[in-house]
């Protein structure tokens, strides 16, 4: 071994390399984005949302829901909004009426979606009515304090109770009509949605209404191996499909989850997909049980590693 190789510091298990995509979704690579030299790298969390039961919403809610808002279940029994898109992107905004409102899409963000969450949550718990929030960053937090996540400030054991509109109407109080600049800003915004429904008696499913075709969209908290192997399973039967009008169209990865995706007859509402879609989460739930006892099978295998190539991109 090279005197080079040998003192050159091992990279931990996970760690991202320099010239690798940043996994915050910038679309820089690493070295340009969160991992600057000169004391300005910050830490990625990859599953920001872990150990909270409304984890699959959240990601939902962050990354393909176009408007939606939910009630957060706070420990101190404080009232604060979540929402997808808040006006300009805006991290947190405090309405004129009251209503205290925090984004998750927001334009920028830090190493840590969960910590910038619980930041926009403080600023605005503090913030006077009609004060908006546009950045969250480092400078939003007390100097020399511990970093405040959103695990540590809501529930972990609550869900979300999640509110879809077809609009972003709800960015103003019920008696206020839009006008002049604000009017605009609602008429992009409400072109740029695409018609989504969340399917009924599953858990962070999403049917949405792409244009030539819709598609169901569900975030799953199974390890991404595990959960793969499962839909392996069902491809290798014929069961992974939720009907005749249907097909799986492949994956994405969220926020340290997996999100299958399925192509489906946009002929068909959304309300038409709710048994299929339980029936198929009944099969999933049965591979996965099997796979304690049961291996994977050669035609199995082969089956998961074409699933694992079949990644879709959303946006």
């Amino acid at each position: 071994m090279s005197k080079r190789a040998a003192t050159k510091p091992a990279q931990p298990e996970g760690a991202v390399g320099p010239r690798q995509p940043c996994p915050c979704g910038s679309g820089k690579r690493y070295k340009a984005c969160h991992g600057k030299a000169g004391g300005s790298a910050d830490v990625i969390v990859t599953r920001p949302f872990e150990g909270l039961a409304a984890e699959c919403e959240l990601v939902a809610l962050r990354e393909f829901v176009p408007s939606a808002i939910a009630k957060l279940p706070m420990r101190d029994g404080s009232e604060i909004t979540l929402a997808t898109v808040l006006p300009m992107a805006a991290a947190a905004l405090h309405r004129n009426d009251g209503v205290r409102f925090v984004g998750l899409q927001v334009q920028t963000h830090s190493g840590d979606i969960s910590r910038d969450v619980a930041r926009a949550i403080e600023w605005v718990q503090e913030a006077e009515t009609g004060q908006s929030l546009s950045v969250v960053g480092p400078e939003t937090a007390e100097a020399g304090s511990v970093p405040t996540r959103l695990q540590d400030l809501i529930d972990p054991d609550a869900a979300l109770d999640v509110e879809l509109h077809a609009d972003f109407s709800w960015w103003l109080p019920g008696d206020v009509d839009p006008a002049g600049e604000v009017a605009l800003s609602l008429e992009r915004a409400n072109a740029a949605i695409m018609p989504t429904d969340r399917l009924k008696g599953v858990t962070s499913a999403y049917w949405v209404d792409a244009g030539e075709k819709a598609h169901l969209r569900w975030v799953r908290p199974e390890p991404e191996e595990q959960l793969l192997a499962a839909l392996a399973r069902l491809s290798a039967r014929g069961e992974l499909a939720l009907g005749e009008e249907s097909r799986y169209a492949g994956s994405f990865r969220a926020h340290g989850l997996l999100v299958p995706v399925w192509d489906l007859d946009r002929e068909l509402h959304a309300r038409e997909w709710d048994e299929p879609a339980v029936a198929l989460g009944r099969r999933i739930d049965e591979a996965l049980a099997s796979l304690e006892n049961e291996p994977l099978t050669s035609t199995e295998r082969r089956a998961r590693d074409g699933l694992r190539g079949r990644q879709v991109t959303i946006r």
